[in-house]
């Protein structure tokens, strides 16, 4: 289903397509600098920094929606991205994103679903359906994390990883709100949205807590926009 808000993904001149990475890459560079400020200066922990980071590219989804850059342009940058990602294992290319200390591929697992979730979405003139699986990652993992780093009292164990139920309860509320707020700005405020909007919260709370090694990053945000797309499918009319 298509709505009047979306716009049409059918290309752009070379003048269009260069202010349109431009502004991309500027909002990334902002996101940076802003990072390396508050290392420098702020003496935050690296944890923060990544989190940051985290949430502040994640935005870019937003952006590539609202200037409807090509499809081809989102592929092509997230194939970049997880080559760099995948270097900055062996290489100090990205510390202030992998410096965490433990063993995790998020970094790569996040460019990934970006990717395809592009691919997919903006083939078929859908793009709220990606914007709603990345955004679900990028603000439901990241706030997750700082919240439980630093509220967290509740601790639970799964396998050899240890949650809080706080942050976990912040998964889902930020998860839920992000999901009520595309659909309902792309769909409208019906009954059936808001039903959707729970189960997307609810499963990707589980695959959140669930994932090892940074998968979450990428069974996130892709598990989030499938769910969204096919109950959509299934129960608007």
């Amino acid at each position: 289903m298509t709505s009047s808000l979306l716009p049409d993904f059918r290309g752009s001149s070379l003048q269009t397509l260069g202010y349109q990475i431009g502004i991309a890459l500027t909002w990334l560079a902002i996101v940076g600098l802003l990072a390396e400020a508050a290392k420098r200066f702020g003496k935050a922990e690296n944890e923060v920094i990544r989190k940051v980071v985290h949430i502040g590219t994640g935005n870019v989804i937003l952006i590539a929606w609202w200037l409807k850059i090509p499809l081809w342009v989102g592929v092509s940058a997230s194939i970049l991205f997880s080559a760099i990602a995948l270097l900055s294992y062996y290489m100090p290319i990205l510390p202030n994103i992998n410096g965490i200390g433990r063993k995790s591929f998020g970094t790569f697992f996040y460019a990934v679903s970006i990717g395809v979730l592009v691919a997919w979405f903006w083939s078929i003139n859908l793009p709220q359906y990606a914007a709603l699986g990345i955004l679900v990652m990028t603000w439901g993992d990241g706030l997750a994390a700082l919240i439980g780093k630093r509220f967290g009292r509740h601790v639970y164990k799964l396998w050899d990883m240890q949650k809080s139920w706080e942050g976990s309860l912040t998964m889902a509320l930020v998860s839920y709100a992000v999901s009520l707020l595309i659909l309902i700005g792309t769909i409208g405020n019906i009954w059936q949205v808001w039903l959707i909007s729970l189960v997307v919260a609810l499963v990707a709370t589980g695959l959140e807590a669930f994932s090892k090694f940074g998968i979450d990053n990428l069974t996130v945000p892709i598990g989030s926009a499938a769910i969204s797309f096919f109950l959509s499918q299934l129960l608007l009319p």
